[in-house]
Protein backbone atom coordinates (compact mmCIF):
# COMPACT_ATOMS: atom_id res chain seq x y z
CA UNK A 1 0.00 0.00 0.00
CA UNK A 2 1.31 3.28 -1.41
CA UNK A 3 0.31 5.90 0.94
CA UNK A 4 -0.48 9.44 -0.85
CA UNK A 5 0.79 12.15 0.13
CA UNK A 6 -1.77 14.06 1.94
CA UNK A 7 -1.34 12.20 4.96
CA UNK A 8 1.24 14.52 6.40
CA UNK A 9 2.23 12.12 9.28
CA UNK A 10 4.73 9.63 9.40
CA UNK A 11 3.94 5.94 9.22
CA UNK A 12 6.07 3.00 10.17
CA UNK A 13 8.65 1.61 7.57
CA UNK A 14 10.02 -1.05 8.85
CA UNK A 15 8.03 -4.14 7.66
CA UNK A 16 8.81 -6.51 10.98
CA UNK A 17 7.39 -3.93 13.25
CA UNK A 18 4.60 -3.15 11.26
CA UNK A 19 3.70 -6.36 11.42
CA UNK A 20 3.98 -6.52 14.63
CA UNK A 21 1.24 -3.88 15.00
CA UNK A 22 -0.98 -6.28 12.57
CA UNK A 23 -2.24 -8.07 15.19
CA UNK A 24 -3.90 -8.41 18.48
CA UNK A 25 -4.47 -11.52 21.27
CA UNK A 26 -7.34 -12.62 20.08
CA UNK A 27 -7.41 -16.37 18.49
CA UNK A 28 -5.81 -17.38 14.66
CA UNK A 29 -5.61 -13.58 14.62
CA UNK A 30 -3.74 -12.91 11.10
CA UNK A 31 -2.32 -9.49 9.19
CA UNK A 32 -3.26 -8.73 6.13
CA UNK A 33 -0.10 -8.15 3.69
CA UNK A 34 -1.43 -4.32 2.85
CA UNK A 35 -2.20 -2.13 5.54
CA UNK A 36 -0.13 0.73 7.19
CA UNK A 37 0.61 2.01 10.97
CA UNK A 38 0.58 5.15 11.98
CA UNK A 39 1.96 5.52 15.39
CA UNK A 40 0.27 9.00 17.23
CA UNK A 41 2.26 11.46 18.84
CA UNK A 42 -0.37 13.99 19.88
CA UNK A 43 -3.62 15.02 18.87
CA UNK A 44 -2.92 16.29 15.13
CA UNK A 45 -1.32 13.27 13.77
CA UNK A 46 -4.62 11.75 15.09
CA UNK A 47 -6.64 14.57 13.53
CA UNK A 48 -4.78 14.08 10.47
CA UNK A 49 -5.25 10.64 10.17
CA UNK A 50 -9.20 10.81 10.61
CA UNK A 51 -9.54 13.62 7.68
CA UNK A 52 -7.41 11.74 5.26
CA UNK A 53 -8.86 8.48 5.92
CA UNK A 54 -12.83 10.08 5.78
CA UNK A 55 -11.72 12.06 2.47
CA UNK A 56 -10.49 8.53 0.88
CA UNK A 57 -12.56 6.37 2.24
CA UNK A 58 -10.02 4.67 3.89
CA UNK A 59 -10.31 1.80 6.73
CA UNK A 60 -8.80 2.69 10.20
CA UNK A 61 -8.62 0.69 12.93
CA UNK A 62 -7.99 2.37 16.18
CA UNK A 63 -5.43 0.59 18.50
CA UNK A 64 -3.80 0.64 22.45
CA UNK A 65 -1.60 -2.29 23.63
CA UNK A 66 -2.97 -4.66 20.95
CA UNK A 67 -4.54 -7.07 24.07
CA UNK A 68 -7.72 -7.58 22.16
CA UNK A 69 -9.04 -10.64 22.52
CA UNK A 70 -12.03 -10.59 20.33
CA UNK A 71 -10.16 -9.53 16.76
CA UNK A 72 -11.45 -5.48 17.43
CA UNK A 73 -7.88 -3.94 16.88
CA UNK A 74 -6.43 -6.47 13.82
CA UNK A 75 -5.27 -4.57 11.13
CA UNK A 76 -7.32 -4.32 8.01
CA UNK A 77 -6.50 -4.67 4.20
CA UNK A 78 -5.77 -1.72 2.81
CA UNK A 79 -6.43 0.32 5.84
CA UNK A 80 -4.51 2.16 8.66
CA UNK A 81 -3.59 1.09 12.12
CA UNK A 82 -4.15 4.07 14.41
CA UNK A 83 -1.99 3.20 17.61
CA UNK A 84 -2.37 5.72 20.37
CA UNK A 85 0.06 4.02 22.81
CA UNK A 86 2.05 7.14 22.16
CA UNK A 87 -0.59 9.52 24.26
CA UNK A 88 1.07 8.53 27.10
CA UNK A 89 0.43 11.68 29.58
CA UNK A 90 -1.11 11.86 33.09
CA UNK A 91 -1.85 15.63 32.93
CA UNK A 92 -4.10 16.29 35.96
CA UNK A 93 -4.43 14.17 39.04
CA UNK A 94 -7.35 16.64 41.04
CA UNK A 95 -7.71 15.20 44.89
CA UNK A 96 -10.18 17.52 45.91
CA UNK A 97 -12.57 16.94 42.21
CA UNK A 98 -11.35 13.30 42.70
CA UNK A 99 -10.54 12.86 38.64
CA UNK A 100 -7.57 12.82 36.79
CA UNK A 101 -7.08 13.53 33.22
CA UNK A 102 -4.70 11.35 31.01
CA UNK A 103 -4.14 10.23 27.90
CA UNK A 104 -5.45 6.75 25.97
CA UNK A 105 -2.13 5.23 26.32
CA UNK A 106 -1.26 5.54 29.88
CA UNK A 107 -1.17 2.12 30.93
CA UNK A 108 -4.01 1.00 33.44
CA UNK A 109 -1.23 -0.12 36.08
CA UNK A 110 0.22 3.29 35.82
CA UNK A 111 -2.39 5.02 36.31
CA UNK A 112 -3.30 3.44 39.38
CA UNK A 113 0.13 3.63 40.51
CA UNK A 114 0.20 7.87 39.99
CA UNK A 115 -3.06 8.36 41.75
CA UNK A 116 -2.35 5.73 44.60
CA UNK A 117 0.52 8.45 45.76
CA UNK A 118 -1.91 11.14 46.01
CA UNK A 119 -4.12 9.07 48.39
CA UNK A 120 -6.24 7.79 45.71
CA UNK A 121 -7.31 4.96 43.92
CA UNK A 122 -8.48 4.04 40.34
CA UNK A 123 -10.96 0.76 40.41
CA UNK A 124 -10.96 -1.05 37.26
CA UNK A 125 -8.37 -3.86 37.39
CA UNK A 126 -8.62 -5.95 34.48
CA UNK A 127 -5.93 -9.11 34.20
CA UNK A 128 -3.69 -7.17 32.34
CA UNK A 129 -3.46 -4.24 33.87
CA UNK A 130 0.34 -4.02 33.79
CA UNK A 131 0.00 -3.61 30.04
CA UNK A 132 -3.85 -2.66 29.03
CA UNK A 133 -4.16 0.75 28.44
CA UNK A 134 -6.93 2.94 29.50
CA UNK A 135 -7.98 3.90 25.93
CA UNK A 136 -8.58 0.12 24.88
CA UNK A 137 -10.72 0.22 28.62
CA UNK A 138 -12.83 2.55 27.59
CA UNK A 139 -13.06 0.92 24.01
CA UNK A 140 -14.19 -2.18 25.34
CA UNK A 141 -15.51 -1.16 29.10
CA UNK A 142 -13.17 -3.63 30.88
CA UNK A 143 -13.60 -4.94 34.30
CA UNK A 144 -12.03 -7.34 36.00
CA UNK A 145 -11.71 -8.78 39.13
CA UNK A 146 -12.82 -6.28 41.45
CA UNK A 147 -16.13 -5.41 39.64
CA UNK A 148 -18.43 -7.09 42.33
CA UNK A 149 -18.02 -3.95 44.49
CA UNK A 150 -16.73 -1.17 42.11
CA UNK A 151 -18.40 -2.19 38.63
CA UNK A 152 -16.59 -1.40 34.90
CA UNK A 153 -14.53 1.16 33.36
CA UNK A 154 -17.74 3.04 32.33
CA UNK A 155 -18.52 3.33 35.82
CA UNK A 156 -15.47 5.93 36.28
CA UNK A 157 -15.51 8.11 33.04
CA UNK A 158 -16.50 11.47 33.46
CA UNK A 159 -15.52 12.90 30.15
CA UNK A 160 -13.87 12.16 26.74
CA UNK A 161 -12.06 13.87 24.22
CA UNK A 162 -12.84 12.08 20.65
CA UNK A 163 -12.07 12.73 16.93
CA UNK A 164 -14.23 11.58 14.51
CA UNK A 165 -13.95 10.93 10.97
CA UNK A 166 -13.19 14.00 9.28
CA UNK A 167 -11.01 15.19 12.17
CA UNK A 168 -13.72 16.91 14.48
CA UNK A 169 -12.12 16.77 17.71
CA UNK A 170 -16.05 16.68 20.13
CA UNK A 171 -16.10 16.54 24.09
CA UNK A 172 -18.20 14.49 26.04
CA UNK A 173 -19.56 14.68 29.71
CA UNK A 174 -18.30 16.50 32.65
CA UNK A 175 -15.48 17.70 35.35
CA UNK A 176 -17.81 18.26 37.52
CA UNK A 177 -19.25 15.18 39.75
CA UNK A 178 -22.65 16.28 38.45
CA UNK A 179 -23.85 17.02 34.92
CA UNK A 180 -27.08 15.97 33.15
CA UNK A 181 -26.90 18.84 30.17
CA UNK A 182 -27.51 16.76 27.26
CA UNK A 183 -27.39 13.47 26.23
CA UNK A 184 -24.86 10.96 27.66
CA UNK A 185 -22.49 11.17 24.86
CA UNK A 186 -19.64 9.28 27.26
CA UNK A 187 -21.43 6.35 27.55
CA UNK A 188 -22.07 6.15 24.23
CA UNK A 189 -18.37 5.85 22.88
CA UNK A 190 -17.57 3.78 26.20
CA UNK A 191 -17.60 0.03 24.98
CA UNK A 192 -18.00 1.27 21.51
CA UNK A 193 -14.54 -0.32 20.38
CA UNK A 194 -13.57 2.19 18.21
CA UNK A 195 -16.32 2.05 15.78
CA UNK A 196 -17.43 5.66 16.64
CA UNK A 197 -14.63 7.66 16.93
CA UNK A 198 -10.64 7.91 18.34
CA UNK A 199 -10.15 8.34 22.34
CA UNK A 200 -7.66 10.63 22.34
CA UNK A 201 -8.14 12.34 26.26
CA UNK A 202 -10.23 10.52 29.02
CA UNK A 203 -11.16 12.41 32.34
CA UNK A 204 -11.93 9.80 35.06
CA UNK A 205 -13.52 9.13 38.42
CA UNK A 206 -11.01 8.40 41.44
CA UNK A 207 -11.63 7.06 45.25
CA UNK A 208 -9.95 7.39 48.27
CA UNK A 209 -7.57 4.52 48.61
CA UNK A 210 -9.06 1.58 50.44
CA UNK A 211 -7.09 -0.47 53.02
CA UNK A 212 -4.86 -3.14 51.82
CA UNK A 213 -6.76 -5.89 50.95
CA UNK A 214 -6.81 -9.37 52.76
CA UNK A 215 -8.04 -12.73 51.31
CA UNK A 216 -10.30 -15.53 52.46
CA UNK A 217 -9.50 -19.06 50.02
CA UNK A 218 -12.40 -21.86 50.29
CA UNK A 219 -12.42 -25.12 48.47
CA UNK A 220 -15.49 -26.79 48.02
CA UNK A 221 -16.40 -30.52 46.97
CA UNK A 222 -19.77 -29.53 45.17
CA UNK A 223 -20.52 -26.74 43.05
CA UNK A 224 -23.94 -26.81 44.58
CA UNK A 225 -22.34 -25.58 47.96
CA UNK A 226 -20.12 -23.31 46.46
CA UNK A 227 -22.89 -21.99 44.34
CA UNK A 228 -24.58 -21.22 48.36
CA UNK A 229 -21.64 -19.22 49.08
CA UNK A 230 -21.58 -17.17 46.07
CA UNK A 231 -25.50 -16.24 46.93
CA UNK A 232 -24.85 -15.40 50.44
CA UNK A 233 -21.38 -13.16 49.74
CA UNK A 234 -23.64 -11.42 47.28
CA UNK A 235 -26.39 -10.79 50.11
CA UNK A 236 -23.73 -9.15 52.64
CA UNK A 237 -24.04 -5.88 53.50
CA UNK A 238 -20.36 -4.72 53.13
CA UNK A 239 -19.84 -6.43 49.65
CA UNK A 240 -16.74 -8.20 48.84
CA UNK A 241 -13.88 -6.51 46.87
CA UNK A 242 -13.46 -9.34 44.68
CA UNK A 243 -15.05 -12.82 44.73
CA UNK A 244 -12.88 -15.54 42.21
CA UNK A 245 -13.82 -18.92 41.17
CA UNK A 246 -11.80 -21.56 39.71
CA UNK A 247 -13.66 -25.17 39.30
CA UNK A 248 -11.66 -28.62 38.92
CA UNK A 249 -9.68 -27.82 35.58
CA UNK A 250 -8.72 -24.50 36.53
CA UNK A 251 -7.46 -25.83 39.81
CA UNK A 252 -5.51 -28.59 37.73
CA UNK A 253 -4.08 -25.97 35.41
CA UNK A 254 -2.99 -23.34 37.95
CA UNK A 255 -1.30 -26.73 40.14
CA UNK A 256 0.43 -28.21 37.01
CA UNK A 257 1.98 -24.76 36.99
CA UNK A 258 3.41 -24.81 40.24
CA UNK A 259 2.04 -25.87 43.89
CA UNK A 260 -0.39 -23.07 45.26
CA UNK A 261 -1.58 -25.46 47.75
CA UNK A 262 -4.64 -25.93 46.10
CA UNK A 263 -6.05 -29.90 46.66
CA UNK A 264 -6.54 -31.09 42.50
CA UNK A 265 -9.51 -32.99 43.59
CA UNK A 266 -11.93 -29.83 44.72
CA UNK A 267 -14.59 -28.75 42.34
CA UNK A 268 -13.72 -25.43 43.09
CA UNK A 269 -12.08 -22.95 44.97
CA UNK A 270 -13.84 -19.60 46.21
CA UNK A 271 -11.13 -16.09 46.74
CA UNK A 272 -12.65 -13.57 48.50
CA UNK A 273 -11.23 -10.11 49.61
CA UNK A 274 -12.39 -7.09 51.55
CA UNK A 275 -10.37 -3.75 51.27
CA UNK A 276 -12.92 -2.19 53.48
CA UNK A 277 -11.30 0.42 55.71
CA UNK A 278 -10.95 0.46 59.30
CA UNK A 279 -12.76 -3.27 58.79
CA UNK A 280 -10.72 -5.77 56.24
CA UNK A 281 -10.14 -8.53 59.44
CA UNK A 282 -13.71 -8.06 60.61
CA UNK A 283 -15.03 -8.84 56.59
CA UNK A 284 -12.78 -11.79 56.19
CA UNK A 285 -13.57 -13.65 59.28
CA UNK A 286 -17.04 -12.85 58.06
CA UNK A 287 -16.64 -14.25 54.94
CA UNK A 288 -15.41 -17.39 56.55
CA UNK A 289 -17.99 -18.20 59.06
CA UNK A 290 -20.29 -17.77 55.52
CA UNK A 291 -18.56 -19.74 53.62
CA UNK A 292 -17.94 -22.56 56.02
CA UNK A 293 -21.76 -22.77 56.71
CA UNK A 294 -22.50 -23.12 52.78
CA UNK A 295 -20.29 -26.09 53.16
CA UNK A 296 -16.77 -25.16 52.09
CA UNK A 297 -14.50 -28.35 52.34
CA UNK A 298 -11.40 -25.49 54.05
CA UNK A 299 -11.02 -22.37 54.32
CA UNK A 300 -7.79 -20.00 54.59
CA UNK A 301 -8.09 -16.33 56.00
CA UNK A 302 -5.16 -13.89 55.48
CA UNK A 303 -3.91 -11.86 59.00
CA UNK A 304 -1.90 -9.81 56.37
CA UNK A 305 -1.53 -8.43 53.56
CA UNK A 306 1.28 -10.54 52.61
CA UNK A 307 -0.63 -13.36 53.47
CA UNK A 308 -3.32 -12.25 51.46
CA UNK A 309 -1.05 -12.07 48.71
CA UNK A 310 0.17 -15.54 48.82
CA UNK A 311 -3.48 -16.99 49.42
CA UNK A 312 -4.19 -15.21 46.00
CA UNK A 313 -1.50 -16.19 44.10
CA UNK A 314 -2.86 -19.26 42.39
CA UNK A 315 -5.61 -17.09 40.78
CA UNK A 316 -2.93 -14.92 39.41
CA UNK A 317 -1.27 -17.83 38.64
CA UNK A 318 -4.48 -18.64 35.99
CA UNK A 319 -3.44 -16.88 33.14
CA UNK A 320 -0.07 -18.02 32.45
CA UNK A 321 -1.32 -21.92 33.61
CA UNK A 322 -3.82 -21.53 30.42
CA UNK A 323 -1.64 -20.46 27.87
CA UNK A 324 0.93 -23.00 28.76
CA UNK A 325 -1.63 -25.20 28.02
CA UNK A 326 -2.07 -24.51 24.61
CA UNK A 327 -4.23 -22.93 21.78
CA UNK A 328 -7.13 -21.83 22.98
CA UNK A 329 -10.86 -19.96 22.67
CA UNK A 330 -10.73 -17.29 25.58
CA UNK A 331 -14.47 -16.83 26.38
CA UNK A 332 -16.22 -14.22 28.26
CA UNK A 333 -19.65 -14.29 28.97
CA UNK A 334 -21.63 -13.25 32.08
CA UNK A 335 -24.93 -14.66 33.29
CA UNK A 336 -27.19 -13.64 36.54
CA UNK A 337 -24.91 -15.02 39.76
CA UNK A 338 -27.76 -17.45 40.81
CA UNK A 339 -26.99 -19.50 37.17
CA UNK A 340 -22.94 -19.86 37.51
CA UNK A 341 -22.39 -22.73 38.57
CA UNK A 342 -25.09 -23.94 35.95
CA UNK A 343 -23.40 -22.54 33.54
CA UNK A 344 -20.14 -24.18 34.55
CA UNK A 345 -22.08 -27.35 34.72
CA UNK A 346 -23.14 -26.68 30.88
CA UNK A 347 -19.30 -25.88 30.16
CA UNK A 348 -18.11 -29.65 31.36
CA UNK A 349 -20.98 -31.28 29.51
CA UNK A 350 -20.02 -29.39 26.84
CA UNK A 351 -16.43 -30.78 26.75
CA UNK A 352 -17.56 -33.93 27.29
CA UNK A 353 -19.75 -34.02 23.84
CA UNK A 354 -17.01 -32.81 22.07
CA UNK A 355 -13.71 -34.74 23.55
CA UNK A 356 -12.30 -31.35 24.26
CA UNK A 357 -10.96 -29.61 27.50
CA UNK A 358 -12.61 -26.53 29.02
CA UNK A 359 -11.64 -24.83 31.81
CA UNK A 360 -14.48 -22.70 33.83
CA UNK A 361 -12.78 -19.59 35.66
CA UNK A 362 -13.70 -15.89 36.53
CA UNK A 363 -15.65 -13.08 38.00
CA UNK A 364 -17.92 -15.46 40.44
CA UNK A 365 -19.27 -12.24 42.19
CA UNK A 366 -20.90 -10.48 39.18
CA UNK A 367 -21.44 -13.84 37.32
CA UNK A 368 -18.60 -13.41 34.67
CA UNK A 369 -16.96 -16.24 33.75
CA UNK A 370 -14.19 -16.77 31.08
CA UNK A 371 -14.31 -20.44 29.81
CA UNK A 372 -11.14 -21.74 27.62
CA UNK A 373 -12.04 -23.72 25.24
CA UNK A 374 -8.69 -25.73 24.24
CA UNK A 375 -8.08 -27.20 20.60
CA UNK A 376 -5.07 -29.04 19.05
CA UNK A 377 -4.13 -26.27 16.35
CA UNK A 378 -2.26 -29.06 13.73
CA UNK A 379 -5.93 -30.53 13.56
CA UNK A 380 -8.24 -29.01 11.61
CA UNK A 381 -11.21 -31.09 13.42
CA UNK A 382 -10.18 -30.40 16.92
CA UNK A 383 -10.74 -26.70 16.19
CA UNK A 384 -13.94 -27.00 14.20
CA UNK A 385 -14.86 -28.71 17.84
CA UNK A 386 -13.68 -26.16 19.64
CA UNK A 387 -15.45 -23.48 17.81
CA UNK A 388 -18.63 -25.77 18.07
CA UNK A 389 -18.45 -25.52 21.81
CA UNK A 390 -17.56 -21.99 21.80
CA UNK A 391 -20.72 -21.85 19.96
CA UNK A 392 -22.64 -23.55 22.76
CA UNK A 393 -20.98 -21.70 25.36
CA UNK A 394 -22.25 -18.58 24.34
CA UNK A 395 -26.30 -19.87 23.42
CA UNK A 396 -26.17 -21.61 26.47
CA UNK A 397 -25.38 -18.02 28.64
CA UNK A 398 -28.01 -16.15 26.66
CA UNK A 399 -30.34 -19.38 27.58
CA UNK A 400 -29.80 -18.35 30.83
CA UNK A 401 -30.50 -14.54 30.88
CA UNK A 402 -26.85 -13.59 30.00
CA UNK A 403 -24.95 -12.17 27.69
CA UNK A 404 -22.23 -12.89 24.86
CA UNK A 405 -19.75 -10.93 26.41
CA UNK A 406 -19.03 -8.81 30.13
CA UNK A 407 -16.44 -7.27 29.37
CA UNK A 408 -13.80 -8.07 26.21
CA UNK A 409 -16.52 -6.66 23.78
CA UNK A 410 -17.54 -8.36 21.07
CA UNK A 411 -14.88 -7.55 17.84
CA UNK A 412 -15.01 -9.63 14.65
CA UNK A 413 -15.02 -12.96 17.70
CA UNK A 414 -18.62 -12.35 18.60
CA UNK A 415 -20.07 -10.37 16.14
CA UNK A 416 -22.05 -13.04 14.83
CA UNK A 417 -23.77 -13.74 18.16
CA UNK A 418 -24.63 -9.44 18.17
CA UNK A 419 -28.23 -9.86 16.75
CA UNK A 420 -29.09 -13.30 18.68
CA UNK A 421 -28.58 -11.44 21.93
CA UNK A 422 -30.16 -7.47 20.49
CA UNK A 423 -32.60 -8.96 17.89
CA UNK A 424 -32.44 -7.47 14.34
CA UNK A 425 -34.68 -4.04 14.77
CA UNK A 426 -32.31 -3.34 17.89
CA UNK A 427 -29.06 -3.81 15.89
CA UNK A 428 -30.15 -2.05 12.75
CA UNK A 429 -30.78 1.02 15.21
CA UNK A 430 -27.48 0.54 16.58
CA UNK A 431 -25.91 0.42 13.18
CA UNK A 432 -27.87 3.60 12.19
CA UNK A 433 -26.09 5.45 15.30
CA UNK A 434 -22.84 4.13 14.38
CA UNK A 435 -23.96 6.03 10.83
CA UNK A 436 -24.78 9.21 12.22
CA UNK A 437 -20.85 9.43 13.65
CA UNK A 438 -19.04 7.54 11.12
CA UNK A 439 -21.22 8.10 7.68
CA UNK A 440 -18.35 6.71 5.29
CA UNK A 441 -18.21 3.36 7.80
CA UNK A 442 -14.35 3.85 7.98
CA UNK A 443 -13.52 3.24 11.31
CA UNK A 444 -13.41 -0.84 12.30
CA UNK A 445 -15.56 -1.93 9.54
CA UNK A 446 -16.66 -5.16 10.04
CA UNK A 447 -16.10 -5.25 13.48
CA UNK A 448 -19.09 -5.70 16.09
CA UNK A 449 -21.59 -4.99 13.55
CA UNK A 450 -21.35 -7.57 11.73
CA UNK A 451 -22.58 -7.16 7.74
Amino acid sequence: MTTPTSLAVPTVTDPDVRAGYGVDESVGAVAPDDFEVVRARDLGDVVEVMRWAHETRTPVVPQGARSSLTGSSVAIDGGVVLNTEGLDSISTIDPLEGLAVVGPGVVNKGLKDAVAAEGLFYPPDPASSAFCTIGGNVATNAGGLCCVKYGVTGDYVRALQVVLPGGEVVRTGHRTAKGVAGLDLTGLFVGSEGTLGVVTEVTTRLLPAPDPALTVLATFDSLDAASVAIVALRRERHVPSLVELLDRAAVSAVQSLADYGFPRDCEAVLLVQSDRPDHTSEDVQRYAALLTDAGAAEVAVADDPTEADLLLAGRRALSPALEAKGPRYLEDVCVPVGRLTDLIRTGQGIAAAHGLEIVMAGHAGDGNLHPSIFFDAADPGSRRRAHQAFTEVVTAALAMGGTITGEHGVGTLKAPWLAQELGERELERQRAVKALFDPRGILNPGRVYWS
